[in-house]
């Protein structure tokens, strides 16, 4: 009987669960991953959570929950730095240490540390050391990551093409929902703005995505810019911006403001978020000065769909008499 290895479904499961889920396949374990977010999910997670931690992390010690008498480990790696001189959100830091200190019964946890900053030779230990669980071979360790990073690359670039081969994903994730979505062309396009778990997790956003194609809109996301031009509007900060998802959500917002390729954004942020609370501020202040309408989302575990309803419809309505009226309507709102 084969090893199972869990994977909860939040956090940045949305950006790297096609090198995940492949690396460890290819080492002949079978992958677990937790449901869709829904409300037992959220339950779950409040119950478990310490109240001060943001929606996002209690979501993702709900995923926990879900998994951890499933499967013989979970991964739940220490992402410190993806990229040279830059850092993730403490949040990833701290992540294996919160959900060890909320429970008391947890399987094997794989908490490898990734810490990029000073070079990416450093990655070689985090792989090796998720890998030798299962694997004593470190070159079939190697081979088994290598051929995953390949798939991973081809959805990368699927993402920044918008066109996602379905073979790389599978009926239940959110990201294959999310492209069914957006698959016909309305030629009206609203940026959404925030970290990849508030915009791909559909019950945490009240399936704001299904709302914009309902109103006729079509939605970008910061993964569909490639990074290089990403990176290139980034450096045009009077301050370096040394997290890396603030370079990745503002490098996008300011490329696709410059090139008025967008008729509106709207950023969904969860409450209490130190790092949006900078990044809402320079992307808002670019918008008014092209006259980009621009409104916030800020989503907890009490907020109603209602409410989330009204803004949205209150907002589409806003560009469709901006594109009606010639542009005559605020763009503060």
């Amino acid at each position: 009987m084969s090893m199972k290895v869990g994977l909860p479904r939040g956090m940045l499961y949305f950006e790297y669960f096609p090198l995940w889920r492949r690396f460890f396949e290819n080492l002949g374990i079978e992958v677990v991953t937790s449901p869709r977010t829904n409300k037992d999910i959220l339950d779950r997670g409040i119950n478990a959570c310490v109240d001060e931690s943001c929606l996002p992390v209690k979501v993702f010690h709900g995923h926990v929950d879900y998994l951890r008498d499933k499967v013989d480990y979970i991964f739940i790696p220490k992402i410190i730095s993806t990229h040279k001189r830059e850092y993730n959100c403490p949040k990833h830091l701290g992540l294996p240490d919160m959900i060890k200190n909320s429970f008391s019964d947890l399987p094997g946890i794989i908490e490898p540390v990734v810490n990029l900053r000073k070079s990416k030779r450093e990655l070689r230990r985090p792989i090796i050391d998720a890998g030798a669980n299962f694997e004593k071979s470190t070159r079939k360790i190697f081979e088994a990551f290598h051929d995953a990073y390949r798939q991973y690359e081809q959805f990368i670039k699927m993402m920044t093409t918008r066109i996602i081969s379905l073979s790389t994903l599978n009926k239940n994730d959110d990201i294959h929902i999310f492209r069914n979505i957006i698959d016909h062309y309305n030629g009206r396009k609203i940026l959404v703005l925030g970290h990849s778990y508030n915009i791909y997790d559909q019950y945490i956003n009240m399936e704001l995505i299904r709302k914009l194609k309902n109103a006729n809109f079509d939605v970008m996301t910061a993964e569909m810019v490639e990074e290089k031009k990403i990176r290139e509007f980034a450096s045009k900060l009077p301050k370096r911006m040394f997290w890396t998802n603030g370079q990745r959500i503002i490098g996008a917002a300011y490329s696709l403001i410059d090139a008025k390729a967008i008729s509106g954004i709207i950023y969904v942020s969860a409450f209490g978020c130190g790092l949006d609370s900078v990044f809402i501020d320079l992307i808002e202040r670019k918008a008014k000065e092209s006259e980009i309408p621009f409104t916030l989302l800020t989503i907890d575990e009490q907020t109603g769909e209602a409410g989330v309803n009204t803004r949205v419809e209150a907002f589409t309505d806003m560009l469709d008499w901006r594109e009606r009226d010639e542009d005559n309507i605020s763009t503060l709102w």
